[in-house]
């Protein structure tokens, strides 16, 4: 089959390459994906798991990208809950081959159907942007309709999802971001926006959620604004700063069928925007993760028309 792998973590994208690979197949509990679609976050050429398996050993060559919207193709020995030829999506195992490939095996829990009426494009760019920004704000920040929330990179993959969500549960949204990003934070429904690069972060005032994708100087500010009984919510590591009278949590976002179910149903009643950009082939991956001017949006790989 064909797929793109990473043999040098030093190299970062630039050292992808389309290549042959052995099939995949599906063990005790897997499903085998025929991928239609595959999400990739190139943060994950980063992470020791793209390396290395649970027990420290080289795992290269592996295949990255760790979302997925195909059809089942095969099931493996006791596999339950999914069918052959059933539409899925979901978020497959960091430490096992990923997504940008022709067929993918996945842990049958790690899936959800994929209704028939919304399209493989859109599936492979929910799960960890829509999963990472459910748990965040639901399961890690306990959001409560009527509190405020500033969500950084509100017009990107993941704040966008984020920003969306809390306003649907009944949130004020202050986004953050770029002066170029005002209007897309705003169309995802943030209140009101803070320009980081000309605007004072102090001057939002006390919040009762931060959801910080960043982390670093940024995120030790903002811990600065959680009022008593709020939030620090970071996927990018434990925060340098804590808040005074506030909690600190940071996670590492995890597969849930629910959560998908959830996630995909908003998707198609309109309440949730999916925010893709470029979408293209497996043969174009390469050039795709390494565009010349800035990416907006969530790159996508579209394995089959």
């Amino acid at each position: 089959m064909k797929a793109i792998v990473v043999r040098d973590e030093a190299a970062g994208t630039a050292g992808m390459k389309l290549e042959e690979r052995p099939d995949a197949a599906a063990a005790g509990n897997d499903v085998l994906v025929e991928v239609h679609a595959s999400g990739f976050t190139p943060g994950e050429l980063s992470w020791p798991s793209t390396w290395t398996d649970r027990l420290d050993r080289d795992r290269t060559p592996s295949i990255p990208g760790h979302e997925v919207a195909g059809v089942v193709a095969s099931l493996g020995y006791g596999t339950a809950g999914l069918s052959v030829g059933q539409r899925v999506f979901g978020l497959t195992d960091w430490t096992r081959d990923g997504t940008l490939a022709e067929y993918a095996a996945v842990e049958a829990r790690n899936l959800a159907p994929l209704p028939g009426d919304v399209d493989f494009t859109v599936g492979a760019s929910l799960p960890i942007s829509g999963l990472t920004a459910w748990q965040g704000l639901f399961v890690h920040g306990r959001l409560e309709t009527g509190q405020t929330v500033l969500v950084h990179g509100a017009a990107g993959g993941v704040g966008s999802m984020v920003t969306q969500l809390a306003r649907e549960a009944g949130a004020y949204v202050v986004g953050t971001g770029r002066k170029a990003d005002r209007d897309a934070a705003q169309g995802f429904g943030a209140n009101e926006f803070v320009d980081l690069e000309n605007d004072a972060l102090e001057d939002v005032g006390s919040v009762d959620l931060v959801f910080d994708i960043f982390g670093g100087d940024l995120g030790s500010r903002s811990a600065g604004l959680v009022r008593a009984g709020g939030t620090l919510v970071t996927i990018a590591g434990p925060p340098e700063v804590r808040p005074a009278e506030g909690r600190a949590v940071d996670f590492v976002v995890e597969a849930d069928r629910a959560q998908l179910g959830e996630i995909v149903q908003r998707v198609r009643d309109g309440r949730l925007r999916t925010n893709v950009g470029t979408v293209a082939s497996l043969d174009d991956a390469v050039a795709a993760f390494n565009p010349t001017t800035r990416a907006k949006g969530k790159t996508i790989i579209r394995v089959r028309p």
